[in-house]
């Protein structure tokens, strides 16, 4: 039984070890940097004990944005431990964001002026003497009232005071570690504890809360106790640290996975179209060469119709030869006398057009037509005989 006290003992420290470690070590990194420091007023110091952790833009990588962590008073976890803010820093090709921490002395934390005693170098709200800690007025909200251990330092700040929110890269904080910022990295840390986690997933399940949704001033920006974001002494943001627009970082994504590659493809697309659309025009073209090979069934009978056709060629010849049409329709009903007819028209005909042939055929229908009156009162005087 001791012994596997002990291996659950050491197990657990170790785990503690190496949750402390990497809690300090880099989360993520953006493209584009936070937005500005929101303008907010501290609530009021809840009790002795509490020490105040400032607010800041943490990210949230399932709905791509910034959303704002309120900042809160929170109970040291240790007797002797200050809280070193979280920050964002440039790493190169990115916005890399460092997490906060406990430990005996306040660390590095980009030299981002958060205020109410963080002024981007070590802290200047107060400190620990003899198991207690002393509460700076001069820089925080505390209840003299109920609070007794506090002393009032007036704190002269040398850094340009602005609401950037990060450092290094284009317009962040020029701020680089100490040597001795560099020894407190060395010392025992202890990370957030658990109701400042509880805290910071509130923020990030909370729209409001989002840069795009509050264009970095969020309805709740300080909170009097880690969570009470519905507390009657929750702190709205009085203005932004500047005017922010989200980038365009979700047209890429919407546009940057979602989009981009689809943008393309609709805009490959629409000149496919017309090169489909001149297709399109293809087959009608294919299709009458189509037509033609249901025509070369009917090639017969277009061959048929030219016949019906030639009538009607021979039709605008008949034109002039109605009379023909006539007299060869009153012989039907005589037709002995028709055959009797072509044995004495046939001479004359046969001696007339000889000469008439050798010219064309269409003027030997000419002088036809001027023998057909002639002819007629002849076929005319047959029928009464």
């Amino acid at each position: 039984m001791h012994i596997r006290f002990i291996r659950t003992l050491l197990f657990a420290v170790v785990m503690l070890c190496l949750s402390a470690a990497s809690f300090a070590q880099i989360g993520i990194s953006i493209s584009f940097a936070p937005p500005e420091l929101p303008v907010y007023e501290q609530p009021l110091c809840p009790g002795d004990g509490y020490l105040w952790t400032p607010g800041y833009w943490a990210y949230g990588d399932d709905f791509d944005d910034y959303y704002w962590v309120p900042g809160t008073w929170v109970m040291a976890p240790e007797v002797g431990f200050l809280w070193t803010p979280a920050y964002w820093g440039w790493g190169g090709n990115g916005y890399v964001f460092y997490d906060g921490y406990w430990s005996p002395h306040v660390g590095f934390y980009g030299g981002i002026s958060y205020g109410y005693g963080y002024f981007g170098e070590g802290y200047e709200g107060g400190r620990w003497d003899n198991g207690h800690f002393f509460y700076n007025r001069s820089v925080n909200n505390v209840n003299v009232t109920e609070i007794h251990n506090v002393y009032n330092t007036t704190v002269i700040n040398s850094t340009t005071v602005n609401r950037v929110s990060f450092n290094g890269g284009t317009g962040g904080i020029s701020a680089r570690p100490t040597s001795q910022d560099e020894a407190v990295a060395r010392e025992k840390h202890v990370p957030a504890v658990a109701v400042q986690t509880q805290h910071a997933q509130a923020a990030r399940t909370n729209p409001e809360q989002r840069a795009s949704v509050n264009h970095g001033k969020p309805a709740v920006a300080a909170t009097p106790k880690p969570g009470a974001f519905s507390d009657r002494a929750v702190v709205p943001a009085k203005a932004a640290g500047a005017p922010y627009n989200p980038p365009a970082k979700h047209a890429p994504v919407q546009p940057a996975a979602n989009t981009p590659a689809a943008h393309p493809e609709n805009n490959a697309a629409s000149p496919t179209q017309p090169n489909k659309q001149p297709e399109a025009n293809r087959p009608p073209t294919a299709q009458p060469t189509k037509q033609p090979e249901p025509n070369r069934a009917p090639t017969a009978q277009p061959n048929k119709q030219p016949e019906a056709n030639r009538p009607p060629t021979a039709q605008p010849a008949p034109r002039p030869e109605p009379s023909r049409n006539e007299p060869a329709q009153r012989p039907q009903t005589p037709p002995p006398s028709e055959r009797a007819q072509p044995q004495h028209t046939s001479p004359p005909a046969e001696a007339r057009p000889a000469p008439q042939q050798q010219h064309a055929q269409p003027a030997a229908q000419k002088p036809q037509e001027k023998k057909q009156p002639e002819e007629k009162p002849k076929r005319d005087e047959k029928p009464p005989q």
